[in-house]
């Protein structure tokens, strides 16, 4: 894809996550690597109004928080840069304040294996990482942390991550995460779910690793 029609692309998949009601406001923010450079949905803008001349341009490997563009970037930067730094199997990283997982992120509460469809963020559990205020290093930090061997988490107090190896595996990842969390929410108000075993778990993932639904 040429870096015009990916710049699109991020502004549909924004103005698509709104949409749908993944996300709120301008509250969320989106990523892709192109070649060595993120390209980042800017600062406080709302999607409708979003251009592709907009999207902020950042070194992935150059100097720490440099960037190119009429905008700024968002002030999440730090955990998308680190993100696709620390990670070469992602090239997109979807944030976004999505209900049910803001919900749980609110709470504290990691979701557990209530459904085989967990296996696809690589493991038997979703993490919360642990809190920090927006756009910072220590944010940015904890994010890896809680995405160690997983390709989402969520953010405590915040909203959650999704990853995936292009824009759209990250989204559909996005708006899955945000399935299980409404599930989970769920299945607490009726006496809390039956968790799956963690061989069960594995078993899922490796079977889907076949089919390409395996990211990490």
């Amino acid at each position: 894809m040429r870096e015009t029609e990916l710049r699109q692309s991020i502004i549909d998949h924004c103005r698509g996550m709104n949409a749908s009601g993944l996300n709120q406001g301008t509250s969320g923010n989106i990523s892709v690597r192109f070649g060595e450079q993120m390209l980042l949905t800017p600062s406080a803008i709302p999607y409708a109004d979003m251009t592709p001349d907009m999207i902020v341009s950042m070194p992935i490997h150059g100097e720490y928080g440099a960037w190119e563009g009429p905008k700024k970037p968002s002030t999440e930067w730090p955990f998308h840069l680190d993100i696709l730094r620390a990670r070469p199997e992602v090239n997109a990283v979807v944030h976004t304040h999505a209900m049910f997982s803001t919900i749980l992120s609110i709470a504290r509460k990691p979701i557990p294996a209530v459904h085989y469809m967990i296996a696809a963020f690589g493991g038997p559990d979703i993490r919360v990482s642990d809190y920090a205020r927006y756009g910072t290093k220590a944010l940015s930090d904890n994010v890896i942390a809680g995405l160690e061997g997983r390709s989402a988490c969520l953010l405590a107090n915040h909203g959650m991550i999704a990853t995936g190896s292009s824009l759209e595996k990250a989204m559909w990842a996005a708006v899955e995460l945000e399935t299980l969390a409404k599930q989970y929410y769920h299945s607490l108000l009726i006496g809390g779910p039956v968790l799956l075993s963690d061989a069960e778990i594995e078993g899922v993932r490796l079977s889907f690793a076949n089919y390409g639904l395996q990211e990490t």
